[in-house]
């Protein structure tokens, strides 16, 4: 199949933007709870609304109505026009997930202004770019570093007026400044809005080159919230009735936790939020605001899994839990099949197998994600479909999806009722999916971008007559699933002349619980090799297990026992390819590849070209014979 279509489930909005979803709410529904905050005391006062971002991961959640949320968003949105902001306007938004950026971006919505997110980690010379090509006139950061980040640069940003700081009480300045200014003025602003107008320009993390910020609107973000809400609303929740919730820890600066963000706020989804991914702050967050559903990228449930694997092999019960797995993946596949059509279902046998592990095994999992998780949404980048699999036999289903900044996140996700696991699923309603002849995917739909701002000429590379070329490769089967099978600028090609898809090769091998990524490399090379990283948790696990000494990293990457255990991971990876194709050798390395240090995007992504160069001496080791 070379394209397919599935059609809108809801009429794209002729007037408005997104900030009327905020009053609409509070009209109709004042009391509803629509948001969580974690802090360490009550507010007092729509001008009180600090977020404590860094209270303990056990601090108690307070609940926001939709009433308590209008006038939060009202009081700064009449500060922000006391401040000079005026419709059109846009404001950098630099901070981690916290709950005063969700009052900020529906602030700037009632007022007509774009907000302009900006990654916390980014250099200065990153913030300089944005803030020049986005023209903003202001930008809030979250603590003294980022203001200090701005400060290098600031001489450069003559158009740059304000600086506000959320760690320094931002919106409670910004609140007290707008108490003159009548509610009608912000009413006035927000009626002018339409669904053509920019909501936001969100600057690409980008595996190589400058940024370019995409345009999105607000029918961009209204065509892809309200058709994900309608065709998912009845898995937000964990049993029927009950309050759907979840708990955004994706970076808000990231257009899937953007989109996040606005369909919980359409959909009366009450959301909470979490700045730190690492698994130590995030599980136990889970485990006070106890979502119902939440949204990841695959190394959030890939830290679940290999954290299960660890505490049952610390408690001698390794055994029993690689059963458990593999029970798990087997019953998932026949619940697969059978809603396909082509299988009757799982077994007598495997249910009775199933039932007893639950209790032993997949309950202790659904624990780490709060308890009441029943369903999951997976983007950024591949999930192991036996890994999907598993969570699946758990009693978690995972709906992988694909999609672009371009196209305002998901462009594809897995249907409730037939989950394919190993693919991103059909076409979101209202999105046509094309496989030209090349390979490369296209995509059509009211979700696609604008344009890059100030960048025509990347614009007409990249949109032909409303139609966006991704440039991912992939394949549609005869039902109209799309699987991804890789990306058209990494194709490596030997100096053989044999291509090479990268990303199943690395996927595989991350899969070990030793590995914490894996980067293969041949482009103009006689032969593939690779590049690892090891996962720290897992090492220190591995450790203790095999009873030895914490050795310095420069001993453990040469440890004879822990280098076979990784060969193990690469021999299993190179089963998936041809010997041409196979990884010939490797190098462990005693570093990371991270964000911080630029190789790594935002969603984890591995930016090659500066890893390539950061581990140049490495890499010509590999190939020296």
């Amino acid at each position: 199949m070379r394209e397919f279509t599935i059609p809108p489930l809801v009429t794209a909005p002729q007037a408005g933007g997104l900030a009327d979803a905020v009053f609409v709410n509070a009209t109709e529904e004042p009391d509803r709870v629509v948001l969580g905050r974690r802090t360490t005391a009550p507010a007092q006062s729509p001008a009180d609304i600090a977020d404590a971002a860094d209270a303990p991961a056990d601090a108690p959640w307070q609940d926001v109505t939709a009433a308590r949320f209008r006038d939060e968003v009202m009081a700064v949105a009449k500060g922000l026009l006391a401040q000079g902001i005026r419709f059109g306007d846009r404001v950098g938004l630099m901070s981690r997930t916290r709950y005063e950026w969700t009052v900020l971006d529906f602030a700037l919505w009632s007022i007509g202004a774009q907000p302009v997110p900006i990654y916390p980690t980014s250099s200065s010379e990153q913030v300089r770019w944005m803030l020049h090509d986005s023209a903003a006139v202001a930008c809030v950061v979250e603590h003294e570093d980022h203001a200090m980040t701005i400060g290098a640069v600031i001489d450069e940003l003559p158009q740059l007026t304000r600086l506000w700081q959320l760690d320094s009480d931002a919106l409670a300045e910004i609140a007290a400044a707008g108490t003159e200014i009548d509610d009608d003025v912000v009413h006035r602003h927000r009626n002018a809005v339409t669904p053509e107008a920019i909501a936001t320009v969100i600057y690409t993390s980008g595996t190589t080159g400058r940024p370019k910020g995409c345009v999105i609107t607000h029918a961009n973000f209204m065509a892809e919230a309200d058709n994900v809400i309608n065709l998912y609303e009845p898995v937000f929740h964990s049993k029927p009735g009950d309050e759907a919730s979840t708990l955004l820890f994706l970076p808000l600066a990231h257009v899937f936790g953007r989109m996040v963000e606005v369909a919980a706020v359409r959909a009366r989804v009450r959301l909470g939020h979490q700045p730190n991914l690492a698994a130590a702050e995030l599980l136990p967050a889970m485990a006070t605001f106890k979502p119902t559903f939440v949204l990841a990228v695959p190394y959030v449930f890939e830290k679940v899994f290999q954290g299960a694997r660890r505490k049952a092999e610390a408690g001698g019960k390794l055994g029993v839990f690689e059963k458990a797995v593999d029970v798990a993946v087997r019953h998932a596949e026949a619940m697969e099949a059978k809603a396909f059509g082509t299988g009757p279902g799982p077994t007598a046998g495997l249910r009775v197998q199933h039932q007893l592990y639950d209790k032993l095994v997949y309950g202790k999992v659904r624990a780490a994600l709060g308890g009441r998780v029943r369903h999951a949404f997976s983007g950024g980048s591949a999930m192991d479909r036996r890994m999907g699999l598993f969570f699946d036999g758990a009693g978690v289903r995972i709906f992988e999806g694909y999609g672009l900044t371009e196209s305002t996140a998901a462009a594809t996700a897995n249907p409730p009722e037939q989950t394919r696991f190993g693919t991103v699923g059909l076409p979101i309603p209202g999105t046509t999916v094309h496989i030209a002849d090349d390979g490369e995917i296209w995509l059509h739909g009211d979700q696609v971008f604008e344009g890059y701002l100030n960048n025509p000429k990347a614009t007409h590379e990249l949109l032909h007559e409303g139609w966006l070329a991704t440039g991912d490769l992939g394949a549609l089967d005869e039902d109209g699933y799309l699987t991804i099978t890789g990306r058209k600028k990494e194709i490596l090609v030997t100096n053989g002349g044999k291509s090479v898809s990268p990303v199943p090769l690395e996927e595989r091998v991350r899969s070990h619980p030793l590995v914490g990524q894996c980067v293969v490399l041949g482009n103009d090379r006689p032969f593939i090799s690779a590049l690892i990283t090891l996962d720290p948790d897992g090492v220190t696990h591995w450790l203790a297990m095999h009873d030895k000494p914490v050795p310095s990293i420069a001993d453990l990457v040469r440890d004879p026992d822990l280098e076979a255990e990784i060969r193990r991971a690469v021999v299993a990876a190179n089963t998936l390819v041809s010997q041409a194709e196979s990884i010939r050798t490797f190098r462990i390395l005693s570093g990371q590849f991270s964000e911080e240090h630029g190789l790594l995007t935002p969603s984890l992504k591995l930016k090659r070209k500066a890893i390539e160069k950061a581990y140049a001496q490495e890499i010509e080791l590999l190939y020296r014979g």
